[in-house]
């Protein structure tokens, strides 16, 4: 082993993560960033489109951005039916799903999504899956056995336990049976190569503890370092260090869409979730996140929203180019996952130099800590956040400043109300203009706006 994996093994167990598995922890040693096809494709997503995708990808590798996910529906033969039937999940005898070969013809002569995972790993970056938790309904009805036990898929069905929002599984029991099934879903998962994994319906709405520990155990069994992405949100705070050591990302709120508001900040079901709902959350999951576990704030919903959204008409993202700032600013400064949503092959100017800023995602790559600083009344609709890197002897300090409000705000403030001392000297790494010394911060934000600053 490597000195550095050492570092990173002595780290996680200082941090109570020697339960997870090792590799998988340090692969998510920062928080991980990529592209996934939600955003853009919703279902329809296929073998052409997502080479296109993971090809533009890779040409911003350099900048940090590393996984490539197909999200939901691989398996159907029909993605815009409406029902089960009409999807046509496609499953093998054992009963797990398989690639739909109208979609992703590499898959054929049952080789899967291996072709395809070889693809991307030749290009520098990693492969990754969406699934909802549970077994498929029509493994249960054909009562397909489960590869390496056995067990019957009856055996390991929950029929009382369905996804609220999907049709197409039971949930799995807390049994023998159950812990097999997951264990050859994640053995055949690592054969064909993946390196990320999205499991929906799992963290809220229902909370599934039993299933998110026997899909741990089961990644722990597979051999392969596999990161495993609890959604949706919100995930319950009263479960954060069981999220922390049965998984690396957890989503923290329902799906965030291109807006500021939206109908979901003010409803139970929290969907769809504006990007100004982002800066309470975030605070509450500060204190568990680190390395190895990663609070989720969602995808970054920039640039083209198309051809077939997730939620919505097709379009280009309808957040200004002030609040797309903000939103990357925070997730960066926050330690979030940067995951990407946009349809990569219609990347416009605006989006691309927002997610090619080195400085900004090197606080995100980089930070060792990270925490909202509290402000006096009568800034309630200004939000700070501060960073720390480097050397924790003499570190890298970073401090973003949000503006909340509808309207433009002007902020003057003692830069000790902001949490620095002295007269420091700044630069904007959006702009890259320096502030010299002043006792104070003179500035003006645009609605929903920001700045971020590093302290020279």
């Amino acid at each position: 082993m490597r000195l550095q994996s050492r570092v990173w093994a002595l780290m996680f167990i200082g941090l109570g993560l020697a339960g997870l598995p090792a590799t998988a922890a340090m692969e998510a040693a920062r928080p991980p960033m990529g592209w996934n096809s939600w955003d853009a494709y919703r279902f329809t997503l296929d073998e052409t489109a997502f080479k296109a995708n993971a090809a533009r990808l890779a040409e911003l590798r350099s900048y940090g951005w590393t996984y490539v996910v197909i999200d939901e529906g691989w398996y159907m033969d029909n993605p815009r039916g409406t029902n089960l039937a009409e999807r046509r999940y496609q499953l093998d005898a054992g009963g797990l799903l398989i690639p739909s070969l109208k979609r992703f013809p590499s898959a054929g002569g049952g080789a899967g999504f291996k072709p395809l995972a070889d693809w991307v790993h030749s290009r520098g970056l990693k492969f990754g899956l969406h699934i909802v938790r549970g077994i498929p309904k029509q493994a249960v009805e054909a009562n397909a056995p489960i590869s390496g036990s056995a067990f019957h898929a009856v055996d390991a069905a929950d029929t009382a336990e369905t996804c609220p929002w999907d049709d197409g599984n039971f949930g799995v029991r807390d049994n023998a049976a159950g812990q097999a099934y997951y264990d050859a879903l994640l053995r055949r998962y690592a054969q064909w190569g993946v390196d990320f994994l999205k499991v929906d319906c799992i963290s809220a709405n229902p909370f599934r503890a039993s299933e998110i520990r026997q899909i741990h155990e089961a990644l722990r069994k597979s051999g392969r370092p596999i990161v495993l992405s609890l959604s949706p949100g919100p995930t319950p705070l009263a479960q954060a260090d069981f999220v922390r050591r049965n998984a690396q990302m957890w989503r923290i709120s329902n799906d965030v869409w291109d807006g500021w508001r939206l109908d979901g900040d003010q409803h139970p079901s929290g969907f769809p979730f504006g990007v100004g709902g982002a800066f309470d959350n975030l605070a509450k999951w500060n204190a568990f996140v680190g390395p190895g576990g990663w609070a989720d704030a969602d995808m970054l919903p920039f640039g083209a929203l198309k051809p077939s959204p997730g939620w919505g008409e097709p379009r280009d993202s309808r957040l200004t180019p002030d609040e797309a700032r903000s939103q990357f600013t925070l997730w960066a400064i926050a330690r979030a996952p940067l995951i990407l949503g946009a349809n990569l092959t219609e990347l416009d100017t605006a989006t691309l130099s927002l997610i090619t800023n080195r400085a900004v995602i090197g606080i995100n790559q980089t930070a060792y800590a990270s925490y909202p600083i509290a402000l006096p009344p009568g800034l309630e609709n200004i939000r700070v956040w501060q960073a720390f890197a480097g050397h924790r002897a003499r570190p890298v300090r970073y401090i973003a400043i949000f503006n909340l409000d509808d309207k433009p705000a002007h902020l003057s403030a003692r830069w000790a109300q902001l949490g620095l001392n002295g007269r420091p000297v700044v630069k904007n790494l959006w702009s890259g203009a320096v502030r010299s010394a002043a006792s104070e911060l003179s500035l003006d934000l645009a609605p929903h706006g920001s700045v971020v600053f590093r302290v020279e």
